[in-house]
């Protein structure tokens, strides 16, 4: 089972993506299955998992509509605030629909992301901890020592970390993210999504060999059982296209990975992280 771990479909006229304006013309229209498809197709993939892409429980709802008519969406990464008094009640609203894997938390969104060591935010993912919620993490590369110190207190988290955690990939920088990818890694529950990358490079100028020092770094600490690609589809864009974006990860990937290493991250681990 091959898998697109990380991709998004929306629908401009419905209103609540704030961050999708008309000065972004490549992405200011309509994306959905029907243009994923092509790409699907041409590289071997059975269907992927679908995140969220606005900060509202109506967008998860679209997203679960779009599913039951479609079999190449394998499950829904829904939104869930976890400062709302009812994300409980939109929990156990989602999670009716079979095709409900998870939530996202957008500590991205976040002006102080220390606002997820609030004892009610701790609390509210040790219960998701304790129920095996699958919970999505994006995260910016200046914010992991918050995330760092969450992960202390909620251990049992079952997460992963989006687009390797945004790392300063135009600047070449690899510290102190390099040795923070390494501390979360030390976590069994936690895995990484190798998505997102193009997007940290120079969007114009970029390199494939730019990215092999990062992805390496992130298979070296997670290994091959808790790694996942995803295309960030159609937000690559901005910076790539989807043959280009695969053939980065393709090239980056360690000279010593066979077949067995590259079918867990091209969909066996995303299979059983979401549990499909």
């Amino acid at each position: 089972m091959r898998i697109d771990a990380h991709q998004h479909y929306w629908k401009i006229d419905r209103g609540d993506y704030g961050w999708l304006t008309p000065e972004i013309p490549v992405l200011h229209k309509d994306f959905l299955p029907s243009d994923l498809k092509p790409h699907l197709d041409a590289h071997r993939l059975d269907g992927t998992i679908v995140v969220q892409a606005a900060p509202t429980p109506e967008e998860t709802d679209f997203l679960l509509s779009l599913a039951d008519g479609d079999e190449s969406i394998f499950g829904v990464v829904g939104f869930l605030d976890l400062t709302d008094d009812r994300h409980a009640a939109h929990y156990e609203r989602f999670a009716r629909h079979p095709k409900f894997v998870g939530f996202r938390i957008m500590i991205q969104d976040m002006p102080d992301a220390g606002a997820i060591l609030a004892p009610s935010y701790v609390e509210a993912l040790r219960s998701y901890a304790e129920r095996g919620a699958a919970v999505d993490l994006l995260v910016k590369c200046d914010q992991l020592d918050p995330l760092i110190e969450l992960v202390k207190q909620v251990p049992g988290l079952h997460g992963v970390i989006d687009h390797i955690a945004k790392p300063r990939i135009a600047e070449g920088l690899m510290a102190p993210w390099a040795s923070q990818i390494e501390q979360l890694a030390e976590y069994p529950n936690l895995y990484c999504k190798l998505s997102g990358m193009v997007t940290e490079a120079d969007h114009e100028h970029w390199k494939a060999e730019q990215f092999i020092p990062y992805v390496r770094h992130v298979l070296a600490c997670f290994g091959p059982d808790r790694v996942m690609f995803g295309s960030d589809w159609p937000v690559c864009l901005l910076a790539a296209g989807y043959d280009e974006v695969v053939e980065v990860l393709e090239r980056a990937q360690p000279d010593t990975w066979g077949d067995a290493e590259r079918e867990k991250l091209f969909g066996l681990n995303a299979k059983t992280f979401y549990r499909l």
